[in-house]
């Protein structure tokens, strides 16, 4: 059993998603000093040791399971076994830019801080929140209803089983907006000609994502060369 402590960030990846880890973790670093959770969710022995031994990781969450699912399917249930009063759940695939510590302060009990995703709500006309950044305190409702509506149909990602079990109603009562800042997605900039000075995280969605972060990722190694 890992002590509880106030504040706590995590993220979490599996054999796949494995190699950004170092890319995420040298960028949350230079800007940021709360502690960090990895929650393991297949990872390679060789980086579980790696995390294990590293001087700035508060914990590292063993939560394969046997089931058949993609990783990002156990998110929330790391979430909500993560030790400490306040969390932040950070995707690997984001860039943080900036210290982020004022996040917490933006969190409401029983409800889950989450940005609007706006390459979604301009694409589908509907309102949705993008679960790359997620803040959230103690253990709230919504956490266990979504984790048993991934247990009862995982389909697509976490994100769309979050939002296939909250209408207008209730997503006013279990979701508090975080300001976009906070989670600035490839497509407002790729696409859509969004783009803000004041960004704290660049959330490198989907393939072309990856692409930008090997990207990123060869640029520094040719810089520590």
């Amino acid at each position: 059993m890992h002590k509880i402590i106030d504040e706590l960030v995590i993220t979490g990846c599996d054999s796949k998603t494995e190699w950004q880890l170092p890319w995420f973790l040298d960028n949350y670093l230079t800007h940021n000093k709360t502690p960090i959770c990895v929650a393991n969710f297949g990872v390679s022995e060789e980086i579980r040791n790696w995390l294990v031994s590293h001087p700035f990781i508060h914990c590292v969450m063993d939560l394969k399971e046997t089931r058949d699912i993609k990783a990002w399917f156990y998110k929330p249930t790391a979430m909500l076994h993560l030790p400490a009063k306040k969390g932040v759940w950070l995707d690997t695939d984001c860039q943080v830019l900036d210290n982020i510590s004022k996040i917490f302060k933006l969190i409401e009990q029983d409800k889950l801080l989450m940005a609007v995703d706006k390459p979604w709500l301009k694409r589908r006309g509907e309102l949705w929140h993008n679960s790359g950044v997620v803040g959230w305190s103690g253990r709230p409702e919504i956490l266990n209803k979504w984790i048993a509506a991934i247990k009862e149909n995982p389909s697509v990602g976490d994100q769309e089983v979050l939002h296939s079990i909250l209408n207008p109603i209730t997503m006013m009562k279990y979701i508090k907006e975080l300001p976009n800042e906070y989670n600035w997605l490839r497509l407002q900039i790729e696409n859509d000609g969004e783009d803000s000075p004041n960004k704290k995280i660049v959330h490198w969605t989907g393939e072309k994502g990856n692409d930008r972060i090997r990207g990123m990722m060869k640029i520094k190694e040719t810089i520590r060369a």
